[in-house]
């Protein structure tokens, strides 16, 4: 049953969560990982008692070894582009971890090698399975609360040397900027509920007085977004905030409101107060709260019954111009048009 080989490039925190859920599917079995580090890629399939694994620490020795269909690309920012390309010129479909790309330069690069393969893709946009999520998307596509006019979705999560990705997230080269680097779950979380193209993106970015824990970029953004039909959206995001983590949703129809998982709806008779939903939330930034299994779930459908994922890379395009754009508002301190 396990005729989907993978390979998963990277050994860390993340990387766990993706050879965790590829070892749950029936359909898939990994079998390669590849690291800088051959040593510390070994190290990975050991820990997770993988018996049909090599370890590789070159990606292009990999790619020409048989037997590998899928391939997760787990590694810091800056690198996805590179191996995005060269995976998708050999064939393989791919599972990328946020942000694909840090420009559009190379999102445009991505985009062409992907096209011109026709592999299948994934941005692992996670919280597209979180339970709540899942949730209002369905209260949404039955019209509980109406037509939209108003969203805002916002990222709160301090990242400092106690997360496994501080020491490179504090670089511009790498972590770019507040949205790229985290908040575009946010960005992605206000594009999935609205379900409505972006036209115009206007933002502020700054960094605190002191800037204690040493960012080369704004950690802080106001994001706003003006979609097609005049309905509007706010993203805020920081990742040097004083807070536990925070990942608000408030959206506003003409039928009612949701706030998180709380929804109130004219549609529902006799309501005085709001309605509770008891679901999962994402109200975490530990990767293990994410639901990695139920996205590569969904992926392995997608390959075994070609066809497209919603949270394919021509999708997240849209979610990255979002946060392009923002950058460019932020620092040209004008409104920026869209599609870039």
């Amino acid at each position: 049953m396990k005729d989907l080989g993978v390979a998963i490039i990277g050994t860390g925190w993340v990387a766990g969560e993706h050879i965790r859920a590829y070892r749950a599917n029936p359909r898939t079995e990994i079998r390669a990982i590849v690291s800088r580090d051959r040593d510390r890629a070994h190290a990975k399939a050991e820990e997770f008692g993988l018996q049909n694994c090599r370890g590789y620490d070159h990606l292009e020795e990999m790619l020409d070894a048989p037997g590998i269909n899928i391939v997760s690309i787990c590694t810091p920012h800056h690198l996805h582009v590179e191996q995005g390309v060269a995976c998708a010129k050999a064939g393989k479909h791919l599972l990328l971890e946020k942000p694909v790309a840090l420009d559009l330069e190379g999102l445009r690069q991505l985009q062409a090698a992907v096209r011109e393969a026709g592999v299948k893709t994934l941005v692992s946009f996670v919280l597209r399975w979180n339970p709540l999520f899942q949730t209002l998307r369905a209260l949404l596509d039955d019209g509980v609360v109406g037509s939209l006019f108003y969203g805002e979705v916002d990222y709160f999560h301090q990242v400092g040397p106690w997360y496994a990705q501080y020491a490179w997230n504090i670089q511009k080269e790498i972590g770019r900027s507040s949205l790229l680097t985290g908040g575009c779950h946010a960005v992605d979380g206000l594009r999935w509920f609205m379900k409505k193209r972006a036209v115009e993106v206007f933002a502020y970015a700054n960094t605190s007085p002191r800037n204690p824990l040493h960012y080369e970029y704004e950690p802080n953004s106001v994001t706003l977004v003006k979609f097609e039909d005049g309905a509007i959206g706010k993203v805020a995001s920081s990742i040097e905030c004083v807070m536990p983590y925070v990942f608000n949703i408030e959206l506003l129809g003409d039928m009612g409101t949701i706030r998180n998982n709380q929804v109130f709806s004219k549609r529902w008779v006799g309501q005085r107060g709001w309605a509770t939903i008891p679901t999962v939330l994402p109200d975490s930034g530990d990767v293990a709260h994410h639901p990695f299994r139920e996205e590569v779930d969904h992926f392995v459908d997608c390959i075994l019954n070609d066809r497209e994922s919603h949270a394919n890379l021509e999708d997240a395009v849209q979610t990255h111009e979002i946060c392009f754009a923002s950058e460019i508002s932020a620092h040209e301190k004008r409104p920026v048009a869209l599609p870039l």
